[in-house]
């Protein structure tokens, strides 16, 4: 059993940065390929980014490229979500996710054994 438990989020102005933790449980963190996720209201949770176990690979979507940085420290059982020019439209609660299994260079939307409970970034000036 994973338990993943995020931190980090709060109010930002539009333009503006914030970093996410995700700490996890267990002693198989390595093993763990990472993802972040966000939802905001009466929209589909969807996917901001991915980090294969040593963090040598990671996946961002079109709407995040260039914005977000997804990093790990395994030796810390954290991962992290560096969001950079935010827009009021990346205003969600942030999810951090985690499975074991295959890495795809193409895509995070695959199905997460693990998830925390969330944290809300809000963008508004």
């Amino acid at each position: 059993q994973v338990q993943l438990v995020e931190s980090g989020g709060g109010l930002v102005q539009p333009g503006g940065s914030l970093r996410l933790s995700c700490a996890a449980s267990g002693r198989t963190f390595s093993s763990l390929i990472m993802g972040w996720f966000r939802q905001a209201p009466g929209a589909e949770r969807e996917s901001v980014g991915c980090i294969s176990w040593s963090g040598g690979n990671t996946y961002y979507p079109d709407s995040v490229k260039g914005r977000f940085t997804i990093s790990r420290d395994n030796a810390k059982n954290t991962v992290y979500l560096q969001m950079s020019s935010l827009k009021p439209e990346d205003t969600a609660v942030y999810y951090c996710a985690a499975r074991r299994g295959t890495w795809y260079s193409t895509t995070c939307s695959v199905r997460y054994e693990y998830w925390g409970q969330g944290t809300q970034v809000t963008v508004s000036s």
